[in-house]
């Protein structure tokens, strides 16, 4: 016979049998400053967050909705991360609650538009990142008061294009992620109003041209991707405004020929041509001469004509010095990188 003191209470034991229920995924701390869901089965935004609360990373769930009070109670609040869920409207009143954000991150969404007043009164964020979501037009009152903003990244969306001074407002932009959309072009004063622009990535689009002044705008630009277009040809002088260029990436594109203005004393231009069609003549195997200790990708950077040279790297024909071409005068005529 089993002792009395190891009998289990009925109750006691019927309560470690039978499940209690699923406990809410990620429950709030009290006086936390940061709070972290990446529960797969989360589909509602969590509630009672406390006042304290700085960071909100709520990712990788099946969160669909957002209230408009969803942010109420947290004006301290200055990072927002809800990137890969299944959310494909936000509400415009969503932000309103904390005017202190600084960082919004909805990559990987299902967003093909956004509200035009959501970000009225967040004028000191800082980082917006919209990559991954099915935005197909921009809309100029979203930027109207990001004076601060300092990074966008608007990445593996469907634009096909760039209205006009859409950028205008944004002084203090430094960095602009467009690559992989569907850019066919880019309308003359696209990027006016980015002075302060340092890096600008434009990979992945259908870009067959640019306009002749679609840089100056831009003075202060340092790193430019345009590889994976399809660029035939570049106007004369479209890099002249960028003085402090040291970054240029062209590859894979459709390009036979390529001007690089002269440039002041400093570092050398790091220089991707790599898979064009290059046509090895004396303009550009003299450019070439001068960026070749800084010319990446040398392997695929092959000559298309003239026969003679088809398929021998640009790098070397460039370097071999017997090419026929003789520099004349001073040599000024010639472009310089």
């Amino acid at each position: 016979m089993m002792p009395p003191s190891r009998i289990l209470p009925p109750l006691l034991l019927l309560l470690l049998v039978l499940p209690l229920g699923p406990a809410a995924p990620c429950s709030p701390q009290p006086n936390a400053t940061r709070f972290v869901c990446t529960e797969p089965t989360l589909s509602t935004f969590p509630s009672g967050l406390p006042p304290t609360t700085l960071a909100i990373s709520v990712e990788f769930t099946v969160l669909a909705t957002l209230l408009p009070p969803a942010l109420a109670g947290l004006p301290r609040l200055q990072e927002l991360h809800l990137s890969s869920n299944r959310l494909a409207t936000l509400p415009e009143a969503l932000l309103r609650p904390v005017p202190t954000l600084r960082v919004l991150d909805l990559t990987d969404n299902l967003l093909a538009d956004l509200p035009a007043g959501i970000f009225t009164g967040t004028g000191h964020l800082r980082h917006l990142v919209l990559q991954g979501n099915r935005l197909r037009v921009l809309q100029p009152a979203w930027f109207r008061h990001l004076l601060h903003l300092c990074w966008l990244n608007l990445a593996a969306n469907a634009l096909a294009e760039v209205p006009p001074e859409v950028f205008r407002p944004l002084h203090s932009l430094r960095s602009l992620d467009l690559s992989h959309n569907r850019l066919a072009s880019l309308a003359p004063g696209a990027l006016a109003g980015l002075r302060a622009l340092e890096r600008l990535d434009l990979e992945g689009n259908r870009l067959g041209t640019l306009p002749p002044a679609t840089f100056a705008p831009t003075p202060a630009l340092r790193l430019l991707f345009l590889p994976d277009n399809e660029l035939r040809a570049l106007p004369a002088g479209i890099f002249v405004p960028l003085r402090h260029l040291r970054v240029l990436d062209l590859a894979r594109n459709r390009l036979r020929a390529l001007e690089l203005p002269p440039r002041p004393p400093g570092p050398t231009l790091d220089l991707d041509i790599s898979g064009n069609p290059w046509v090895c003549e004396c303009p550009l195997l003299a450019l070439l001469r001068r960026v070749a200790p800084r010319l990446t990708a040398a392997r695929d950077t092959l000559c298309a004509s003239p026969t003679h040279y088809r398929g021998q790297e640009v790098a070397a024909v460039s370097w071999a010095g017997d090419t026929g071409c003789e520099p004349k005068g001073d040599g000024q005529h010639l472009p310089d990188p």
